[in-house]
């Protein structure tokens, strides 16, 4: 895609899906895209072997288990995973993530599975 300048309003893209587990392109910054995510439920133990991830929660709450402790998520929080670090995204009610990751970076990490999804822009 190529990019364009423009404004964008982050409600507005988030009610162009209603998919969980299944992250969106809205935006890119260099290297990272800007990706927005739907999230219910438990996701899947993984890790990014060269990747951080920004979580930042938009709406709802969001739970980042962590094999050494969880990190709780409110509206407004974010939280950094450092690459390598293996993690568990889960959200009790649906959640509405803002992802800042490398383009590079597959929602499951380091496994594929039926989980693994291909990011598309919105």
């Amino acid at each position: 895609m190529v990019f364009h300048m423009q404004k964008i309003n982050i409600a507005q893209k988030f009610g162009l899906f209603s998919g969980y587990w299944s992250p969106k392109i809205v935006g890119e910054i260099n290297d990272p895209y800007v990706k927005l995510v739907k999230l219910k439920g438990e996701f899947v133990w993984h890790s990014h072997e060269k990747e951080d991830e920004l979580f930042l929660v938009v709406k709802g709450k969001l739970v980042i288990k962590l094999r050494d402790g969880d990190i709780e998520l409110n509206e407004g929080d974010f939280f950094v995973v450092p690459k390598g670090v293996e993690h568990m995204p889960v959200a009790d009610e649906e959640a509405h993530v803002l992802l800042l990751e490398p383009k590079t970076t597959l929602n499951t990490g380091n496994l594929r599975n039926e989980r693994t999804v291909e990011a598309e822009w919105i």
